[in-house]
């Protein structure tokens, strides 16, 4: 059918453009993907629990694949540059059904990823304000006081909250560089042995129901985040060069720091003997990788001094921050995007004086402080519920929907036949949806590990998908969103949903 470009914006409707250059889209980007946060939480459990010495090389090639991603993924930022990202690639590509189920299953991504980090933050700053400052508090109102602190940046302009952010993003990445580089020039522990953590035949040994299954399932947890330059595309400086050269640099800045910081705990520990060095420092009484941080920590301690291990306990504060508020500005800006496409309601479109989604913002806090308030309430742990369940849930959404993207970037091009390069528009494309369903099988395979949402009796190192009733309506909880979305997207052809067409063309 024959659509009709959407109204002009006003300035009550409209993000504020002209606020973020490729490097302030990046700082957003790595810091939702939290690599310190990664470095202390994930790293440990893929060498412990994956494939040893060759968990660098995993990260190495999930960062490949979704390389593969940005390739189509930037390809078509230059068609659309809409906040609402997913939803309106997705609904350029495969159609407005397609488009509304991808982006109410965004929303549960981002929304998921940020209650996880919350109940993460608020454990991790009780221990530490405990242990430090002798400040005893419970976990839930470290979370509340961290709430209001990203609700408040989240009403700012776009451009404080990358400013802070980037401050943050630079200690943090300091630190782990520094301590990778320190490593690797004193030889680690028994020699610097590449092949040990890269060669193919390591990275893969044991296969996708074995060891490299578990770590690369914990590969793609750890990127998530990354996909996010396209969401402030309406925000930055000239969106058509802007947004996919913020897409390449993240996901090689990004897998850069992941494999290298990786190789680097590896090399400090040993190759050899990285298995029984990491179970031995991550073991609480007799349960090994009951305190996975203390392997950074320790290799920290060992090469460069005890003062990088305790900047580090901090930093990992600071980047869970950092975290909390991207995931805010992603989530508020697709209920922007789909208050102004009509999908949600219309109110969810304003923006305040310093031209962020002040509505919206308020929106996905309003929410996520009604999760904080229940699991407070029923005396549920912050780690191993709210942030196992919802980092387990927000991996397998986000996954789900790049695979659509890839997709829908093959057909896109295909229809409009304008584009004669064939590696952008249709191979890279379709190699990262073969990478992406790989990753999506193996993060639901894996599901119980991942979430600690086990059956019981079921040893999640060695037996695939033994999940609990828990674990089972988590890791479909996307594919139902989905379909509920697409339901509404197809029902809803007149009227509202036509506004929703409107904004795809935007």
């Amino acid at each position: 059918m024959d659509l009709e470009q959407a109204p002009p914006q006003t300035s009550e409707t409209s993000l504020r453009s002209n606020r973020l250059g490729t490097l302030g889209i990046v700082f957003f980007v790595v810091a939702a993907a939290a690599p310190l946060v990664g470095m202390t939480g994930a790293v440990p459990v893929a060498i412990v629990a994956g494939n040893g010495a060759a968990a660098p090389g995993a990260y190495l090639a999930v960062g490949l694949t979704l390389l593969l991603f940005s390739v189509g993924y930037a390809a078509m930022s230059n068609r659309v540059t809409n906040t609402g990202a997913f939803f309106a690639y997705v609904g350029r590509g495969l159609g407005i059904g397609p488009g509304v189920g991808s982006a109410f299953v965004s929303l549960v991504a981002y929304l998921a990823v940020q209650l996880a980090i919350f109940g993460f933050f608020g454990a991790l700053m009780a221990s530490q304000m405990e242990d430090k400052l002798h400040l005893s508090a419970s976990w839930w109102l470290w979370a509340l006081v961290g709430w209001a602190a990203v609700l408040l940046l989240s009403l700012l302009s776009v451009d404080v909250g990358a400013k802070v952010l980037g401050v943050l993003m630079c200690l943090e990445i300091a630190s782990l560089l520094l301590l990778a580089v320190v490593v690797l020039g004193r030889g680690g522990a028994d020699g610097v042995d590449v092949g040990a953590s890269f060669a193919p035949s390591r990275v893969f040994a044991g296969g996708f129901t074995g060891g490299a299954g578990i770590a690369l399932a914990f590969a793609f947890a750890s990127f998530i985040g990354f996909e996010a330059t396209a969401i402030y595309g309406e925000e930055s400086r000239d969106p058509k060069r802007t947004v996919p050269r913020a897409t390449y640099l993240a996901v090689g800045v990004i897998t850069l720091l992941f494999a290298l910081t990786s190789f680097g705990i590896v090399t400090g520990l040993g190759a050899d003997k990285v298995v029984d060095e990491a179970a031995k420092l991550s073991t609480v009484g007799d349960v090994p990788l009951a305190n996975p941080a203390a392997v950074v920590f320790g290799v920290a301690d060992r090469y460069v001094g005890t003062w990088l291990s305790t900047l580090m306990s901090w930093l990992v504060l600071s980047s869970l921050f950092a975290g909390l508020l991207a995931f805010q500005n992603s989530a508020a800006r697709y209920f922007f995007a789909m208050g102004r496409a009509g999908v949600l309601p219309r109110a969810l479109d304003r923006t305040n004086r310093p031209g962020a989604p002040h509505l919206a913002s308020i929106t996905a806090s309003v929410i996520t402080l009604a999760v904080i308030v229940f699991f407070a309430a029923r005396r549920l742990d912050p780690v191993l519920n709210l942030f196992y369940w919802f980092s387990g849930l927000a991996v397998v959404a986000i996954v789900v929907v790049e695979a659509l993207v890839c997709v829908a970037v093959i057909v896109f091009f295909r229809r409009a036949g304008d584009d004669p390069r064939v590696w952008h528009t249709t191979i890279a494309p379709a190699l990262a949806f073969v990478g992406l369903v790989a990753g999506l099988y193996l993060l639901m395979s894996r599901f119980g590990l991942l979430a600690g949402t086990v059956a019981e009796g079921v040893d999640p190192t060695q037996h695939a998908w033994g999940l609990n009733v828990t674990g089972w309506i988590l890791v479909l909880l996307p594919f139902a969103v989905l379909l509920l979305g697409v339901v509404l997207g197809i029902a809803r052809r007149g009227g509202e949903n036509e506004d929703a067409v409107k904004d795809l063309v935007s």
